[in-house]
């Protein structure tokens, strides 16, 4: 007897990584991009599942979903990357260093040199690969969006 859909998505979180990534192989027929989280892998795992199961958004809904996602982010001030307006300054305090970025038309500004991306300054200022966003504060952490912060 198979397994129901709900006792199936239900027991996703119980998986291994190594199972979780077994079945996104046969889900998707493809491996999941490498250094995935669990916490991505699960309800992309579960939503492919449903899909299966239910079916997916007809090419209507697909184009609606899209509409939407575009009017959303105009309507916030937001495109589908993080924009934020020339002339800002970003602050942020490192080891006990203070590190202001210009926001440009083209880019960022960080001590007369200007860079594309924020996680290069991030990068540069830490030694280590970090989200620029979240190291100057721009975006919650996971940990926050999870507990709804």
């Amino acid at each position: 007897m198979k397994k129901t859909l709900s006792r199936t998505v239900a027991e996703l979180p119980a998986l291994s990584r190594p199972e979780l990534l077994k079945l996104w192989q046969e889900l998707f027929g493809k491996p999941a991009i490498a250094g995935i989280r669990r916490e991505l892998l699960i309800p992309c795992l579960a939503y492919r599942l449903q899909e299966r199961a239910y079916g997916g958004p007809t090419p209507e809904q697909q184009m609606e979903l899209r509409r939407a996602t575009q009017a959303f982010g105009t309507a916030s001030g937001r495109s589908l990357g993080m924009r934020i307006k020339p002339g800002t300054r970003i602050l942020r305090k490192w080891r006990e260093q203070m590190h202001e970025v210009l926001v440009t038309k083209r880019g960022y500004e960080y001590r007369g040199v200007c860079y594309e991306s924020l996680s290069v300054i991030a990068r540069q200022i830490t030694h280590t690969r970090w989200s620029g966003p979240a190291f100057f504060g721009l975006r919650k952490p996971y940990h926050a969006l999870r507990k709804g912060v």
